[in-house]
């Protein structure tokens, strides 16, 4: 094995120009530059420093198992490269690309070189395949963790920004909620008005359901478990927005939410101001005389 890793790194430092000119054609044939979202330039260095770091791997004479320390600079560079493809929104096949398509100009060189001796040709072939389906897989591995990490990060982010908490008068708050109210965004939703009742010293707060599309016996628990963590916090609960229909699914299921209801948000704050001793008026101007 060892004599094979020096014979291949031997033949990659001959024709490294040549293997380097063919990996782009065939990375560029693939659409390796994901439709400008790399340049070239930018690709090009990349196959100039991965084929570098491979052909040291190769002088080393060292193991061919990836997970060697020999091939941490190599792993590490191919890591970068996968997660900034993930980023930057390339697909798997898009990512998986940059490794095997040097199977071909490489493949290519070494029938070249062994042209006389199928055996040694053969014995060349199937370490340097065994070798970059390794890496290959490890590309797809790093690409795939980093975009769920993309996806986590991105799911968290539109959860906070789908439960803002709205400040209507001085010591009363708004929670429009939209879309489907499950275990996770519980939590966020009652980080988020409980935080604003400390920082607003509210006296009230209205959780409206407009934008819920079903509310069942799960919805109703997370709407009752926020009820309470704000009544612990000192701040009564008002829930808006039950149209006709959720009212009629909940009692066919009954469910009851034990919390004061209104039809609509105007309603809610209507209600909100007379608890809190506030009134609204309509202010007429005056008529001015000719």
């Amino acid at each position: 094995m060892e004599a094979q890793s020096s014979s291949l790194a031997q033949i990659v430092a001959s024709s490294e120009q040549n293997i380097l000119s063919d990996w782009m054609r065939h990375l560029k044939n693939a659409g390796a530059t994901g439709g400008g979202r790399i340049s070239e330039a930018e690709l090009q260095t990349q196959c100039r420093d991965f084929l570098s770091a491979l052909r040291q791997v190769l002088a080393a004479n060292g193991s061919m198992d990836i997970q060697a320390s020999s091939f941490a600079e190599l792993r590490d560079m191919l890591g970068d490269i996968s997660r900034s493809r993930a980023i930057q929104g390339f697909s798997p096949s898009e990512t998986a690309v940059f490794v095997f398509s040097f199977k071909q100009p490489l493949f290519d060189l070494l029938r070249q070189e062994y042209r006389d001796d199928a055996a040694a040709l053969g014995k060349e072939l199937w370490v340097l395949s065994s070798l970059l389906d390794q890496l290959g897989l490890y590309t797809l591995e790093v690409y795939q963790k980093s975009r769920e990490e993309v996806i986590a990060r991105q799911q968290e982010e539109i959860a906070e920004l789908s439960t803002p908490v709205v400040k209507l008068w001085d010591g009363i708050l708004a929670l429009p909620l939209i879309g489907t109210l499950d275990s996770a965004r519980t939590q966020v939703v009652m980080e988020n008005l409980l935080q604003s009742i400390v920082d607003q010293n509210a006296e009230i707060a209205i959780i409206d359901i407009t934008g819920v599309p079903t509310v069942d016996t799960l919805v109703a628990q997370h709407l009752l478990k926020t009820v309470a963590a704000a009544r612990l916090m000192g701040a009564d609960c008002i829930v808006s927005g039950i149209r006709p229909q959720i009212a009629q699914t909940m009692v066919h299921l009954g469910v009851e939410l034990n919390v004061v209801s209104k039809a609509s948000l105007a309603d809610a704050f209507a209600l909100a101001l007379q608890r809190t001793g506030k009134l609204v008026g309509i202010q007429r101007a005056a008529s001015v005389r000719a």
